[in-house]
């Protein structure tokens, strides 16, 4: 209904313009050339005054043109193609009988709905004067008989408009049925996918706008499948997490009550409670974390601090820890000021460089370089620890996913760190890559923005 609505709006409009360019521009010219072949049937006669006028204008008449000879009386005679409109005033047929020139075409009242070149009125014509002789005065009236000239090209101009009409209606419809229909599917999908059903398969093949827009909603429809399934895995992994725990909590309370143990058996038990208490205490901090890394609203209070003194602060908080293990570290650390959130940049430090202390070996090294270029700063943190296999590394930032399940409960891990990590990192506009072979090691490669 729009494609015919603008085709019939076009049309309106073309034809005004066209009328318009008429009025202005065809109509002069018109009255021109009818003049000038006026005066030459006046001149021709008045040449040959031995021809009979009336046979003279009938042959005139015969060639395609209307004609209106007025004597001195008024009395008037048609020749040619009748007029539809006849009527002429008294002051014009005695203006021309007098010798004067009518130029009814371009005189023609202008009319936006009619072109005026198509009037059939006696009005619109060309008036000149014709003597017969010495004592006879003619007032001739002449325009071309349209209707004969343009008769045949108006019939096969009707016919090839009205077709063009027809079979522009019939191709909207077939082509707006071609665009519309994989938009009746695309609807039909998203009631499915308003119902929480996903997987769904556009069986569109088009390389038009509809086309890449099935192909995105495809391709949302696959991601919003992962997201679902990530909920449903995420909400399991909470539910496990916490469960293993307060088990453990539940079970040793109860053991905690028999009267037959002995004190060091009160204290492994509470050793164990307090350390699962423990470990259900970081999970819920790093979950109330990442939700609120998850909120869309900015949540970041930016400052400006020294990243490298960040890092030195970092490692002699937990130099009990490398020391432990007798790790040796390696720091190359520029006085650098960046523009971000100090908290969440220590958590990500903190959580990339207990990983390399945690996962080393005995006696092993950890690497630490900072630099800045392009306003970019670069931070690698490398280890010489166990490593991950590569089919560990696309899951690493995954929530709750662990490489070496067999560590879950030897380091406490809940598997939330890295991704809690990546989020931090994103939410400043950075990236993390991450470089790894299995017992060789492992680079952590952060860049940021330093504003």
């Amino acid at each position: 209904m729009t494609i015919i609505f603008v085709m019939i709006f076009s049309g309106l409009v073309s034809f005004l313009i066209s009328n318009i360019y008429y009025h202005y521009k065809l109509k002069p010219y018109n009255d021109q050339k009818l003049t000038k072949m006026a005066n030459e049937v006046k001149s021709f006669y008045e040449k040959n005054p031995s021809l009979s006028i009336q046979d003279y204008l009938e042959n005139v008449g015969d060639l395609g043109y209307q004609v209106l000879l007025v004597d001195e009386n008024e009395k008037r005679t048609f020749y040619g193609g009748s007029f539809r409109k006849s009527q002429l005033d008294r002051p014009t047929m005695k203006s021309v009988l007098n010798g004067k020139v009518y130029h009814g075409i371009s005189q023609y009242p202008t009319s936006w709905f009619v072109t005026g070149f198509f009037d059939n009125s006696v009005v619109n014509t060309i008036g000149v004067p014709i003597q017969h002789g010495n004592d006879q005065q003619y007032a001739l009236f002449i325009r071309p008989n349209v209707e004969l000239q343009f008769g045949e090209l108006r019939i096969l101009f009707s016919i090839i408009l009205s077709l063009t009409i027809l079979l522009s209606i019939l191709m909207v419809f077939i082509s707006t049925r071609y665009i519309v229909k994989p938009i009746v599917k695309l609807t039909e999908a998203t009631k499915i996918i308003a119902e929480g059903k996903y997987k769904i398969r556009l069986q569109i093949k088009r390389k038009d706008e509809i086309g890449k827009l099935a192909n995105h909603f495809t391709k949302m429809t696959k991601k919003l499948d992962q997201i679902e399934q990530m909920r449903q895995e995420f909400v399991s992994n909470v539910s496990h997490e916490f469960q293993s725990p307060l088990t453990s909590i539940q079970g040793f309370s109860q053991s905690l009550q028999a009267d037959d143990l002995t004190d060091e058996q009160r204290k492994t038990f509470s050793s164990i409670i307090e350390k699962e208490s423990k470990r259900m205490s970081l999970l819920s901090k790093q979950l109330l974390v990442l939700a609120s890394l998850d909120k869309e609203e900015e949540i970041l209070q930016r400052t400006e601090f020294d990243v490298a003194e960040q890092i030195k602060q970092i490692i002699v908080t937990n130099e009990w820890s490398w020391r432990t293990k007798n790790l040796a570290i390696e720091m190359e650390l520029a006085p650098t000021n960046i523009f971000a959130d100090k908290n969440l940049l220590h958590q990500a430090w903190t959580n990339l460089i207990m990983n390399s202390i945690k996962f080393n070996k005995e006696g092993g090294l950890i690497s630490i370089k900072l630099s800045n270029e392009h306003d970019m700063v670069t931070i690698e943190i490398k280890d010489t620890g166990i490593g991950m296999s590569e089919n560990d590394l696309p899951f690493i930032f995954n929530r709750f996913y662990i490489a070496d399940k067999a560590r879950i409960r030897k380091e406490s891990s809940t598997g939330l760190g890295l991704a809690i990590t990546k989020q931090i990192i994103e939410c400043h506009n950075g990236e993390i890559h991450v470089e790894s072979k299995l017992n060789e090691g492992t680079l952590f490669l952060i860049k940021i923005p330093q504003m």
